[in-house]
């Protein structure tokens, strides 16, 4: 018995969602299913033209299991293109990629889906509209030193 797939990290998640040859109504069409994981590889190898390992790595998988996701990505959609098929993206195992961030001047603690919102650099607190913000890890601790300032060159806080 094999065991379930992991989770796969998926930081975009399409608007467009269903795909068909122009000119052939949908009901004289099979259907093809990408899952959201395979669209997943296809944007960070295809599109942002990452190398394998780096994607490995943002999905979170092996390389071979990447290597795997992509090939039947790229097999179903050349499927659909060649043979006049649609396609729907949906289902697989994933969880969305989230940036979490803090106001530092109210407290306030929020979350964005990866690649919604503002950059990270033009964010404002959606609550008290400051920009003394920034992106923190998942318990709320800043990445590196990003509110104290340093006095001159000796290390010791100002």
């Amino acid at each position: 018995m094999s065991r379930p797939p992991k989770c796969r990290r998926v930081e975009f998640m399409p608007e467009m969602t269903f795909f068909k040859p122009a000119g052939i109504p949908v009901s004289e069409l099979e259907v093809i299913q990408l899952t959201v994981e395979e669209l997943e590889a296809i944007r960070l190898k295809d599109l942002l033209g990452l190398e394998q390992e780096g994607c490995a790595e943002k999905m979170g998988v092996s390389r071979p299991t990447y290597h795997r996701i992509l090939s039947s990505a790229r097999g179903k959609v050349a499927v659909a293109l060649v043979e006049g098929k649609a396609i729907r993206v949906e289902g697989g195992h994933f969880e969305m990629v989230v940036r979490h961030f803090k106001c530092f001047d109210c407290g306030h603690l929020w979350e964005l889906p990866c690649g919604e919102g503002p950059r990270g650099s033009e964010i404002t607190c959606p609550q008290c509209q400051s920009d003394n913000v920034s992106r923190v890890s998942k318990e709320g601790h800043p990445y590196g030193c990003h509110s104290k300032k340093r006095g001159r060159g000796n290390g010791q806080e100002s």
